[in-house]
């Protein structure tokens, strides 16, 4: 199954961005009326947004982040999930079995949750948010985390805390979790770095907060021309039926690199 590999962010109080944020080729376009929204403008963000999706054209699918549990606008946030243009929920300061399983009951059985990890609490309690059988993937809120925690994303300072996420997603069975914003828009060779580490650490995804980063991401997360090559002759190889110990490029292939070569051919072109 192909999952997204990027998220796009786009202000729930700027309509007028929604179409361009469609046609970005962002993989889930996130329509966010949490911290893109400003306290006293949510409510009229939630109504327009409310009007948006119900006239959106068949076929048209968004992700909705809204605001936290503990917030006073959580409950008539989630009531959009109702609409059909809705095929996702992202909760943000996810933080609990609990949490998750509440904002699950309120949603369709097709929609899926994305919980996003943002805070020290969330971090520790990974194994139960991911094992609850109600989050369709993790996400990593890395910002959000920095504050919360004190900490600075330099210098390799949160590698231990992102491959938590990537451990946990894998362990309770969901997909490759989904890494936090890169903060500059226009530099394409550090969004790249930044795409590298996190798909070495694990990650099939990352958050968007511009348009420009959308084309660096996806082709970042797909298989680069050397990986398919070596793939394919890993596969030549098996379906050769070469008895004995099969050997690529001088080094021997077991079974996990042959899965590793099968999980590279099935994903998509850029």
């Amino acid at each position: 199954m192909s999952h997204p590999r990027s998220y796009l962010f786009v202000p729930a109080d700027r309509p007028e961005r929604f179409a361009k944020a469609l046609a970005s080729g962002a993989d889930e376009v996130v329509i966010d009326l949490e911290d893109a929204v400003n306290p006293q403008d949510k409510e009229s963000a939630r109504a327009g947004l409310r009007s948006w999706l119900e006239a959106a054209a068949p076929g048209t699918g968004v992700c909705v982040r809204v605001n936290g549990t503990q917030t006073a606008w959580h409950a008539e946030d989630l009531a959009l999930a109702a609409l059909p243009a809705v095929r996702a929920i992202m909760l943000p300061k996810t933080e609990s079995k609990a949490m998750v399983k509440a904002v699950r009951a309120g949603m369709r059985a097709d929609q899926a949750l994305i919980g996003l990890v943002e805070s020290v609490a969330g971090i520790l309690a990974l194994r139960e948010i991911a094992q609850s059988g109600a989050v369709a993937r993790l996400a990593f809120g890395s910002v959000d985390f920095c504050t919360d925690a004190g900490m600075q994303d330099a210098d390799g300072a949160l590698l231990a805390v992102r491959t938590a996420l990537t451990l946990e997603s894998r362990f309770g069975g969901l997909p490759a979790p989904v890494d936090g914003v890169s903060v500059s828009i226009a530099d394409t060779d550090l969004i790249g770095r930044d795409v590298r580490q996190a798909r070495a650490l694990g990650y099939g995804a990352k958050l968007c907060i511009h348009p420009r980063q959308v084309e660096v991401v996806n082709a970042g997360f797909l298989p680069s021309a050397q990986e398919r090559d070596w793939a394919n002759r890993v596969m030549a190889a098996v379906e050769a039926g070469v008895h004995g110990a099969i050997a690529v490029d001088g080094k021997l292939i077991d079974k996990p690199l042959i899965e590793q070569a099968r999980r590279i051919l099935e994903q998509p072109l850029a």
